[in-house]
């Protein structure tokens, strides 16, 4: 959820909550657009490590996913805090670190190299990728996409200091097969924001656009009108090009909050099995429509056959977004 070049969906708080107001909308315009979504913050986490320099910081304990927050007692935002935290004390770097909501600390012997003293260690600040819008509402100028948060490497929540939403196209397929997920490769068609991410929650992410999509309002469904059976979904798995396809709701789990995990779903339509497998990265957020409400919105999908996967209500969706 990296560059604002060629992205790939990898789908998941000091939050400015502004008051949405769209849990009470009954209708909303479906939308199934891939956009471009960077969530920028100010942590710093690790992605990897140097196959000879990160020996030092793995042997002290450090692992992917870790957000690095202070190092010999200089706060961490960037690349150039590590530099001169380093630079400017010698000996065993003191690196402290948040792992699974708690701080921990590791002592990291650094290496020197002909451009000083390195740690190792291979750092991500912030998550972009592509993902798909679920709704607009044309009234308010907000949005909500993807039905699920997006995550760090370690599973939580990116904190959301700054977000913003970018108009893309997909440019390729990375077709969908058992055990292996596929994935919409898409690019962004412009540099220049459209709109702003406000919230990352684990039922989706909301914010406001500056202009946003056409298209007929449907009303919005209850969650006990939702019935297994034929349903269709909107999505963009070639160019900017959103279809209807056809899918089957297979199961209801009326109580579940699990991540959005309120439906089980199977592509039924012939086309988008032929191009995708079914559902792959970059699908999360299309939107569900059944006997002309939008219902929900596409979330998961399953490893082992990429035909079925989840989707949430889109009464969850919407109040999370309020």
């Amino acid at each position: 959820m990296k560059r604002l070049t060629v992205i790939a969906m990898l789908l998941a708080l000091c939050v400015t909550v502004l008051p949405f107001g769209v849990s009470a909308k009954e209708t909303l315009i479906p939308v199934g657009q891939v956009v471009g979504l960077n969530l920028g913050d100010e942590s710093m986490v690790i992605v990897g490590f140097d196959s000879i320099l990160g020996a030092e910081a793995q042997k002290a304990g450090l692992q992917i996913g870790d957000k690095i927050t202070n190092i010999n007692g200089r706060s961490i935002h960037c690349t150039e805090d590590i530099l001169k935290a380093l630079k400017t004390h010698d000996g065993t770097a003191d690196v402290r670190y948040i792992r699974d909501g708690k701080t921990k600390c590791a002592k990291v012997q650094p290496i020197k190299t002909e451009n000083g003293l390195r740690l190792g260690i291979y750092l991500k600040q912030g998550i972009s990728g592509v993902g798909t819008v679920t709704w607009y509402d044309p009234d308010s100028g907000t949005f909500g996409a993807l039905g699920h948060g997006v995550n760090t490497g370690n599973g939580q929540l990116v904190s959301v200091e700054k977000g913003t939403l970018y108009r893309a196209s997909v440019l390729s397929v990375v077709k969908g097969k058992a055990g292996e997920p596929g994935q919409l490769i898409g690019n962004l068609r412009d540099k220049t924001p459209i709109g702003e991410i406000r919230k990352n929650v684990q039922q989706g992410v909301f914010g406001t656009v500056n202009n946003g999509w056409q298209g007929t309002e449907l009303p919005v469904a209850d969650n006990d009108e939702i019935r297994t059976g034929a349903a269709v979904i909107r999505s963009n798995v070639s160019g900017d090009q959103v279809q209807e396809y056809s899918v089957e709701i297979l199961k209801i789990y009326p109580n579940s909050r699990d991540g959005g995990r309120n439906m089980l779903i199977k592509v039924t339509d012939p086309a988008l099995l032929q191009t995708t497998g079914g559902i792959v990265q970059g699908m999360s957020g299309s939107p569900i429509i059944q006997n002309g409400k939008l219902i929900g919105a596409v979330t998961h999908v399953l490893v082992n056959d990429p035909t079925r996967g989840y989707g949430i209500f889109i009464e969850n969706m919407l109040d999370a977004a309020a």
